[in-house]
């Protein structure tokens, strides 16, 4: 009676698949290059970078080709057609080092094997180093070099352990013939992997971290936008408020102060200040969302021009020499224009005084009936090495390209020949049709 082999355990039984696994990625890893066949610094900015990796290799293969000839044949006594067969199948592969490493490898590691296995064919002369002749040690450790900056860990030490494993079984094969090289190349292949390794995962962080720092600073660009927009949003709100505030008194009392009015005009207006108050409480919704929480709506009317005077006075105070030059006989502006034309001088002031503190700057705003140009110019600041702030974050002239772009205006920044800083914006006077959603 047979009796059959106890089962497996299950710890074993995962040891076992685990093991396989491994075996498979790593089986992978070294038949399927990890990277594109891009050369290095293919993206290089100048012309002469992107170059360097084909003039190294092609040198690396000038070199090795005939130093390799010459060993084999004047050290090692190995015929001439051999040793160039030998030396082109171990150096020549090196051209691929630019590019395709890994199949260099696959090319250039059997050779060294063979290579090692024809010298033992030969007599042992004095000197002689074996199983890996100079040459073909220092074009191995290029190889691993460029293996290095492109693979990944486990298949840079798959690459390791498949040399040691070589040296070892040609170490066992004949043992009083080697003399250390076998080590050597070990020992020096570790640590040009190494090294290697670190350089690619290096540059790896620093790449990602260039992309990160580019996607956060595109997602902090449209958080200022959009908080700009909603900071606008609500100050409007004030402006439109007011004139359906005065449509709906004016539609309530219409049939008070305007006597013999038919009963169809009566329910007309009546109508009309429904839906003001309507669209006045779809307003107050909207605006609930707009406020960030714990946000207090603001309780003081807006301000205009002619609270101008009374900004600028008030930077004067704070140190900035300033000048106003407000042209007379202005005419009334549209809310949203008077708005926007305020916090385009008091942005432009706040710049001023971050960026450029105790510059010159004047001020001026005209009319020419159609349009009302605002203008901020300030010179180079007194302190140019010692501004209040050396980086901003960009609100101030996202939020005056909105509120220009609301009026449908158009608005100049820059900065100046000497230094100087300008800001001009010019709005009109009439209303514009609301911005498409292509505009925006």
């Amino acid at each position: 009676m047979t009796t059959s082999p106890p089962p497996t355990p299950p710890a074993a039984d995962g040891l076992l698949s685990a093991a396989r696994r491994n075996l498979r990625e790593i089986a992978h890893g070294l038949s399927h290059p990890s990277h594109p066949a891009t050369p290095f610094l293919a993206h290089a900015p100048k012309h002469r970078q992107r170059l360097l990796p084909y003039v190294v290799v092609l040198a690396l293969a000038a070199i090795f080709i005939p130093v390799t000839i010459n060993v084999l044949t004047e050290q090692y006594g190995v015929i001439g057609g051999l040793a160039g067969i030998l030396a082109v199948a171990q150096a020549a592969p090196l051209l691929m080092l630019a590019h395709r490493p890994l199949q260099a490898w696959w090319i250039v590691f059997p050779a060294d094997i063979l290579g090692a296995a024809v010298l033992l064919g030969y007599p042992v002369h004095e000197y002689e180093i074996w199983p890996w002749p100079p040459p073909t040690l220092i074009g191995y450790l290029f190889l691993l070099l460029a293996l290095a900056l492109r693979e990944t860990r486990r298949t840079l030490v798959a690459v390791w352990v498949a040399t040691g494993a070589a040296s070892l079984i040609l170490q066992l094969i004949s043992p009083g013939r080697s003399n250390g090289s076998a080590l050597l190349l070990v020992i020096l292949g570790a640590v040009v992997l190494l090294i290697g390794a670190a350089v690619r995962e290096r540059g790896d962080a620093q790449r990602r971290l260039a992309e990160q720092e580019t996607i956060s600073e595109a997602e902090r660009a449209q958080r200022t936008l959009l908080e700009e927009r909603t900071r606008i949003a609500r100050e409007l709100h004030d402006v439109v408020a007011h004139h359906m505030s005065v449509i709906t008194v004016q539609a309530d009392s219409a049939p008070y102060r305007i006597s013999g009015l038919p009963e169809e005009a009566r329910e007309e207006f009546g109508a009309i200040a429904a839906s003001a108050r309507e669209s006045l409480a779809e307003m107050r919704r909207l605006l609930t969302v707009l406020r960030s929480e714990g946000t207090e709506g603001e309780r003081a009317p807006q301000p205009g021009l002619d609270r101008v005077q009374q900004l600028v006075e008030a930077t004067v105070r704070a140190g900035l020499p300033a000048e106003l030059s407000l042209a007379a006989g202005l005419p009334d502006a549209p809310q949203a224009v008077d708005l926007s034309a305020y916090r385009i001088v008091q942005e432009a002031l706040a710049n001023v005084v971050r960026h450029a503190p105790g510059a010159r700057t004047r001020v001026s705003i005209t009319s020419d009936g159609e349009h009302l140009t605002v203008l901020v110019v300030n010179d180079r600041a007194e302190h140019p090495g010692s501004p209040l702030e050396t980086t901003g974050t960009g609100h101030g002239l996202v939020g005056m390209r909105e509120r220009v772009r609301l009026t449908g205006g158009t608005l100049d920044t820059g900065p100046l020949p000497d230094g100087g800083f300008r800001v001009a914006a010019r709005l009109p006077l009439a209303p514009v049709p609301p911005p498409t959603s292509e505009d925006s």
